[in-house]
């Protein structure tokens, strides 16, 4: 009995010093990534960010006025976004097919600061990330404008779900206190995906999600190893998932071909539980979002998954 509660306390304690150092590694990304972004939005860097993007909204089917909440998106979060959308939607009525666009931009296309830094230091450049998400942000909703035209599709006025209550201008001590708390739930979440991936190796069950997994990642030329940390992107977000991800690449359970190509499916496609909900309120049509966007993730993916081991092999 005391051996079993040795060995417990000794996993315990393992799990623990596994969670701190993910986490550091991730606050030292985070906290010189949230405050660069907070000194763009003070010095007033997503209005010239939406100037420079609103000609691109006609192209999208989208008025200009829609420029401003992708840039905010881009600059920030989904919640900055949304907040924005809701002033700016309410004198501009958009049709279904027009947020669904628009919650496509904001879905692959945002927290770039942020996100952006997390992959970097797992490997990503910061020109790749750029291209892909604000790229593939650009694609994708371009493709789902040009499918709801040509069919007709969607093309009735947006409800809004639901209407978040926002502060309008928010000081810089609760956007501070705001951040801590976010940071503080960053750790709980962390450890409590130790414990279940310890958890799930330990009952036998990790093995089977992997070979149920195994098709999909062999589509998208990602090893096995890479399982765990794609559900968890894919699920939850990219920050959950890259941080543990750089705890795989720096301790060689992982490649680093196979962290580049998690991290640009998860790119394309993460979240998809809270994201998606959040832009479904708005009144975005779910096939458009979700199916069409994981979709996308996954050609995208496997499309650069063998142009670069084509390209490799090249003498």
């Amino acid at each position: 009995m005391r051996i079993d509660i040795y060995h417990l306390l000794a996993g315990a304690g393992c799990l623990l010093q596994d969670a701190l150092r993910v986490y550091v590694t991730l606050l030292k990304i985070l906290i010189p990534a949230l405050l660069i972004v907070k000194g763009l939005e003070l010095l007033g860097g997503i209005g010239w960010l939406g100037s420079l993007l609103a000609p691109l909204m006609s192209v999208l089917g989208l008025p200009e006025q829609m420029s401003i909440v992708w840039a905010a998106a881009l600059c920030t979060n989904l919640y900055t976004a949304m907040a924005v959308f809701l002033q700016v939607a309410a004198d501009t009525p958009l049709t279904v097919e027009q947020v669904t666009v628009l919650g496509a931009l904001m879905l692959v296309g945002h927290s770039i600061p942020v996100e952006g830094a997390v992959a970097k230091r797992a490997g990503v450049p910061w020109w790749a990330t750029l291209v892909l998400r604000v790229g593939g942000a650009l694609l994708l909703a371009w493709l789902l404008h040009c499918f709801y035209t040509y069919f007709g599709l969607l093309q009735v006025p947006a409800v809004w779900i639901w209407q978040p209550s926002f502060s309008s201008a928010p000081t810089i001590s609760g956007w501070a206190i705001a951040q801590l708390e976010t940071l503080a739930l960053i750790f709980v979440i962390i450890l409590a995906l130790l414990v279940l991936l310890k958890l799930l190796k330990t009952l036998g069950l990790e093995r089977w999600i992997h070979l149920g997994l195994l098709p999909l990642l062999r589509l998208l030329g990602i090893g096995r190893s890479a399982a765990n940390v794609t559900v968890i992107g894919f699920t939850l977000g990219l920050s959950y998932g890259a941080g543990l991800l750089i705890r795989d690449v720096q301790t060689g359970v992982l490649s680093r071909r196979d962290s580049k190509l998690a991290l640009c499916f998860l790119g394309l496609c993460h979240s998809v539980i809270e994201d998606t909900l959040l832009i479904l309120m708005l009144g975005a049509d779910l096939v458009g979002i979700l199916w069409a966007r994981l979709l996308f993730a996954v050609i995208v993916t496997a499309v650069i998954a063998r142009w670069t081991l084509h390209t490799k092999s090249d003498p």
